[in-house]
């Protein structure tokens, strides 16, 4: 059991709002009987709206703390080291041999799950990139939540360019990466692994190796997929004449690669990338992290149950009490 908002339990002391009411009831109603000669109530007796009234104010606070049921593992994983992952989700990537056939971004998101596998202990994260780089996943250890966001939220231009444009990828762009705090400052060793089709804007490599170079403890790794046959279908399984396969993008990624002291791969190279990768990430320092394998909210159930007693509170004292109920039951 664990609670991902511990703080909200504190509405929780709200509680003390009707118990502090209907004590103070209590209390005056005891003094007017000492006063007419009568027998005052047993002392702290709540009514049973009130007691309902304050069980479901508990349990909201408690739904408000968010408590689930969590499963944990404790994984051993690098310090010194961690890799982003950018998917390049241009328009492009959408491109494939024919309507039926893996695109470019299906292809590339099976490379990025064989390519996390084989460097297990490095905590990886996932940005997505047209003409500009956006953060979907921080680095974290373990695969499951790497391949869980890879093969659901990474989508053809989700979200689109800021600007329209026949081509909107530009590779200038990932100097971005420099300045999103995608890596912690513990880490030495900052891996950049970029998966596109090559096709880009011109850009200057020389602006983004001053600030993705390797003195700044960056290594990069690129892996182009693209096919001189493929074409983006619409909807209807036809050729969208507008787009025309560029064969310049290994040229491309061979000089960002090279101004970045890193390497880019093709498509059927995926196990030449993933022996780079390793030899790129080397050895280093582990420490001990604890790693949520799977978490089920209970929230939702308690303030379910809250909304209950809330719902008996609103019933009248007359039908709750035992004079009320025998007199109904010697009726029916």
């Amino acid at each position: 059991m664990s609670f991902l908002t511990p703080l909200g339990a504190l509405a929780a002391l709200a509680v003390l709002l009707p118990l502090g009411v209907a004590l103070h009831g209590r209390a005056r109603v005891a003094l007017v009987a000492r006063r007419l000669g009568l027998e005052p109530p047993r002392r702290w007796s709540l009514e049973p709206r009130t007691t309902a009234a304050a069980a479901a104010v508990a349990l909201l606070g408690l739904a408000a703390a968010q408590p689930a049921l969590t499963d944990e593992a404790l994984v051993r994983t690098r310090t010194d080291v961690a890799a982003l992952f950018v998917f390049d989700t241009s328009r492009s990537m959408a491109a494939s041999l024919t309507p039926s056939s893996p695109t470019r971004l299906a292809r590339a998101i099976a490379a990025a799950v064989g390519l996390r596998a084989a460097i297990p202990e490095v905590p990886a994260g996932v940005a997505t990139f047209t003409d500009r780089v956006l953060p979907d996943l921080l680095p974290v250890p373990g695969t499951t939540g790497f391949d869980g966001v890879v093969q659901r939220a990474v989508r053809i231009e989700d979200p689109p360019p800021s600007s329209p444009a026949a081509r909107a990828t530009n590779y200038g762009n990932l100097g971005e990466i420099a300045s999103g705090d995608y890596f912690g400052p513990a880490v030495r060793r900052r891996v950049i692994v970029l998966l596109t089709d090559g096709e880009s804007n011109p850009f200057d490599p020389s602006m983004i190796a001053g600030v993705l170079g390797v003195r700044d403890g960056y290594r990069f790794l690129a892996i182009r997929f693209w096919n001189q046959s493929e074409a983006v279908f619409d909807a209807g399984g036809r050729p969208n004449p507008a787009y025309h396969p560029d064969s310049t993008g290994r040229l491309l990624l061979a000089e960002l690669a090279g101004s970045l002291g890193g390497r880019s791969f093709g498509g059927g190279e995926v196990q030449a990338a993933a022996s780079y990768l390793r030899r790129v990430v080397g050895r280093g320092p582990t420490g001990s992290t604890r790693y949520v394998l799977d978490q089920q909210p209970l929230a939702p159930y308690v303030a379910l149950l809250a909304l209950v007693l809330l719902l008996l509170g609103t019933v009248p004292q007359s039908l709750l009490r035992p004079g009320f109920r025998s007199v109904w039951a010697s009726r029916r």
